[in-house]
């Protein structure tokens, strides 16, 4: 069950590759695309809220290209690590460690600078001039699900938008979402934090 918390961010993957080219892109996804682009490291605390409405938080750290560590509370024996190559799910419960391809993850989208957001996503209405809204989903496959970032309009982050979150559905339209704060940008960030232990028997440490 405490997988669950972790999970959905392994979902949407192909929304963030397969989905339909759309038309020249607007101010606001100009805007994405050069914060995407300007951000070389973050960090930021995170609240994670699965689908029966139960929250954990911790904190992120990350690091262009493709790494990032979701340190989860005390009580929730996860990690989830990405060092440079590959995203690590790690639940140390179980003494289980499973890989996964960066690019098959919505976690792309933060992490590989060379993504043309254009491709993949649109923006959508988000109700409050405040705040953008990015979209994500392959139309010819819908259950692979979708997801959603949010940013918020700051005139003093990278590219004038403020990452404050994102939430991945999945097809039996569960959803998970991470909101962000205390978000830092282009701060330095050692790539000891990318290392892990693995939980595995006689597994090597990373």
């Amino acid at each position: 069950m405490r997988f669950s918390f972790v999970a959905p961010l392994m979902l949407a993957a192909p929304a963030l590759i397969a989905a339909a080219s759309a038309p020249a892109p607007s101010p606001d996804l100009a805007a994405v695309q050069a914060h995407l682009r300007d951000v070389k490291t973050m960090t930021a605390d995170f609240e994670q809220t699965n689908a029966k409405g139960q929250i954990v938080s911790g904190t992120i750290q990350l690091k262009k290209p493709g790494k990032v560590r979701f340190q989860y509370q005390k009580s929730v024996p996860i990690l989830v690590v990405g060092d440079g190559k590959a995203l690590w799910f790690i639940d140390y419960s179980v003494k289980q460690a499973n890989r996964y391809p960066i690019g098959n993850t919505p976690l792309a989208l933060l992490l590989d600078p060379s993504k043309d957001v254009t491709r993949y996503a649109s923006i959508i209405p988000s109700g409050r001039p405040d705040l953008v809204v990015l979209a994500g989903q392959d139309k010819k496959h819908r259950e692979y699900g979708s997801i959603t970032v949010t940013f918020r309009r700051s005139p003093g982050a990278p590219g004038g938008l403020m990452l404050d979150g994102w939430s991945v559905l999945d097809a039996q339209n569960n959803r998970t979402a991470v909101r962000l704060s205390n978000q830092r940008f282009n701060v330095p960030v050692d790539d000891s934090a990318f290392q892990w232990t693995d939980p595995r028997p006689k597994g090597p440490h990373h």
